[in-house]
């Protein structure tokens, strides 16, 4: 019986193997699972089995069971013979590190190891190892995936030039593909090629196009989201060159076609807060969204998560949240204690709070613990200081950096500071000092002859002209030839000691000697010239008139004359008042009266029109005459002519009748 059912076991044993390896053929990795499972409930320890689900649940996509799987069985699925499954569990859970350890403890490096390790090293960012794996890979195999080892070299050149800025090597790589010209645009990106890189960018998409039209299954809404990495090059790259607007427009066309790589979203939507800055706030607030997608981590760089969260804290500056600007900026320092960024935000944000001294104390003990960045911070620290309106304190700080002492912005900047101040020794002893410094290290430079120069000029601007003649002298000594010089030397002369200006004038070249080659004509006819001499008029009567076919002749043109009234009597002498408004003429005497209708109103309020004594029934023909007062025979004999009131027609009738025709007019002329 016993013998019987071992038979019997090893039967079905075979026959679910026979499957295994069918479904295995088939991809129906799912179904083979299943087989494998009966197997290992007839032998729970079988190797071969164990390796096969192994297999199966990596095909499926079940990394954390499979890898759950191989170290329940450590004992029979040794690292010799699960090396590669289990490092590769590890990288697909970007466990990165536990993966390196894993490929570095098996004892046998094989094929598939060394092209595990690659990728490992790669997202471990250690570019240098990663390029000498792949070199190592393609120079010692031969299968059909030397296009894909190719690819991937090409992309580690291009993380170098782009976040170790190291000039990239020729790897003599043929761009037959679309994923070697974009590396090959990304690199070229990192040496700031922007115009080059456009065009390989150009022809990636050209060629992307070509490879994905060749399948039929291949719809057009497939080739534009495998173009959206192009484009979202593209648009970086506009962005670079100060195109904002169009790269504004390509990141948003990008979003709206929703890709499936969260890496490429959190870029573009990075790239458009940075395009907003302080503007447009609310579209920020939303693309920050994009930048906190599940798996974002594990797509970028770490310089690009880095530049990620700086814009985060910079973003909720902008929209006043003051404790999560801090607590991410904080964050961000204690990642990386020597950066600038988190410090020089921090400052920016007590500034917005008006807590000026302290922000200035936070960048002093930013400097003291990292000399190295401590120029930046200092800079920093006196721009606050100048804000404060403390330039004095603003001039110290800057003097302290000593590294920039002696250069000629820096010179220019202090100068001007202490000059605002009036605090010409000052200025004289930042001049002075620069010109030691340039006299000691480089002496020929022409850095170091402008600063005297500008010393001289400075020091006669402000009176210090002994001062000024010592620095020219010095100047003149080292380049006797130069004119220059010597006719500033002898006008600084000519204030202090006439006669030494005299016998040094004697050392400038006669007028005769002096060959200046300027075309005065050119010069008076050139574009900004503020006086322009006439060319003389030729009196020669041979030359006043030009012969047929000389040269254009411009034809003067003839005046039109003016149109004279309908009714112009050219016997009648012109009014010569014409011009003038009827009202300002001598001879105009007002409107006739009795229009009663057009005084009305006018004069200033509450005064009555000469008209307004008709109305009164005091002044009717039946009222007693009153007596004229003294002076006023005109008022008498205007109103002598009056119709006593049964004569008169009613007032305003006339006027009505005119109103009610017009009426009727506009109504015909309207249609009603």
């Amino acid at each position: 019986m016993a013998a019987g059912a071992a038979a019997g076991g090893a039967g079905a044993a075979a026959a679910l193997w026979s499957e295994v390896n069918r479904c295995g053929q088939n991809g129906d990795f799912a179904r083979a699972l299943k087989s494998v499972n009966k197997i290992l409930q007839i032998s729970k320890d079988d190797v071969t089995a164990l390796q096969c689900k192994v297999v199966c649940l990596i095909q499926n996509g079940s990394f954390k069971e499979a890898l759950g799987v191989i170290n329940t069985h450590t004992k029979v699925l040794t690292s010799d013979i699960i090396a590669f499954e289990k490092a590769y569990c590890e990288y697909r859970l970007n466990r990165i590190e536990n993966a390196l350890k894993t490929i570095q403890s098996a004892s046998q490096q094989t094929d598939k190891l060394k092209e595990l390790y690659g990728q490992v090293l790669y997202r471990l960012e250690r570019y240098d190892d990663c390029l000498a794996a792949y070199r190592d890979l393609i120079r010692n195999s031969q299968d059909e995936y030397e296009e894909e080892r190719k690819t991937n070299l090409s992309a580690v050149v291009a993380a170098q030039s782009t976040w170790e800025k190291v000039m990239p090597e020729d790897l003599g790589l043929r761009e037959a593909t679309y994923e070697l010209c974009y590396n090959s645009a990304c690199a070229l990106i990192g040496q700031g090629k922007l115009n080059e890189a456009m065009k390989k960018l150009q022809k990636a998409e050209e060629l992307c196009r070509q490879s994905l039209s060749e399948d039929s299954d291949v719809t057009e809404e497939d080739i534009e989201a495998e173009l959206a990495i192009i484009h979202g090059q593209m648009a970086y790259i506009m962005q670079l060159q100060g195109r904002t607007e169009d790269a504004l427009q390509l990141y948003n066309q990008i979003i709206k076609l929703k890709p499936t790589d969260v890496g490429l979203l959190a870029v573009i939507a990075n790239n458009i807060i940075t395009i907003n800055k302080d503007q447009n706030v609310f579209d920020s607030k939303k693309k920050v969204k994009l930048t906190n997608a599940e798996g974002v981590e594990h797509k970028l760089s770490k310089k690009q998560l880095q530049a990620i969260e700086f814009n985060k804290a910079l973003l909720a500056m902008y929209t006043n949240q003051a404790d999560q600007c801090r607590k991410l900026s904080a964050s961000l320092q204690s990642q990386s204690p020597e950066h600038l960024l988190p410090v020089l935000i921090q400052a920016a944000q007590l500034c917005r709070e008006k807590q000026h001294a302290k922000a200035v104390g936070l960048l002093q003990d930013f400097a003291e613990q990292h000399p190295a960045n401590a120029a930046e911070i200092k800079l920093t620290m006196a721009q606050l200081k100048i804000a404060q309106g403390s330039v004095t304190k603003a001039c110290m700080i800057l003097r302290s950096i000593e590294e920039l002492q002696h250069k000629p912005g820096m010179v220019s900047a202090l100068v001007t500071m202490y000059s605002h101040e009036e605090d010409i020794d000052s200025a004289i002893e930042v001049f002075t000092q620069a010109i030691q410094w340039y006299q000691q290290f480089q002496p020929k430079s022409p850095v170091h002859l402008s600063l005297i120069r500008e010393a001289a000029n400075f020091k006669l601007k402000h009176g210090r002209k002994k001062e000024a003649i010592s620095d020219l002298e010095e100047l003149w000594k080292q380049n006797p030839k130069d004119v220059h010089t010597l006719a500033q030397l002898i006008s600084a002369y000519s204030l202090v000691d006439p006669e030494k200006a005299k016998v040094l004038s004697k050392h400038l070249p006669s007028s005769d000697t002096m060959s200046l080659k300027v075309d005065v004509d050119a010069l008076e006819n050139s574009h900004g010239a503020t006086y322009v001499r006439k060319k003389a008029g030729k009196l020669t009567g041979d030359n006043q008139q030009k012969e047929p076919g000389q040269g254009d002749v411009k034809k003067k043109k003839k005046k039109k004359k003016g149109k004279l009234p309908k009714n112009y009597d050219p016997k009648v002498t012109p009014d010569p008042e014409r011009w003038l408004p009827m009202r300002e003429r001598s001879y105009y005497r007002g409107r006739k009266k009795g229009k009663k209708k057009d005084q009305v109103g006018k004069g200033t309020q509450g005064s009555t029109t000469t008209g307004s004594s008709e109305l009164d029934a005091s002044r009717t023909a039946s009222s007693p005459p009153t007596s004229p007062r003294p002076g006023s025979a005109a008022a008498v004999s205007a109103t002598s002519n009056v119709i006593p009131p049964r004569h008169q027609k009613p007032a305003g009738a006339p006027a009505t009748k005119k109103k009610q025709q017009q009426k009727k007019k506009k109504g015909a002329k309207g249609g009603w």
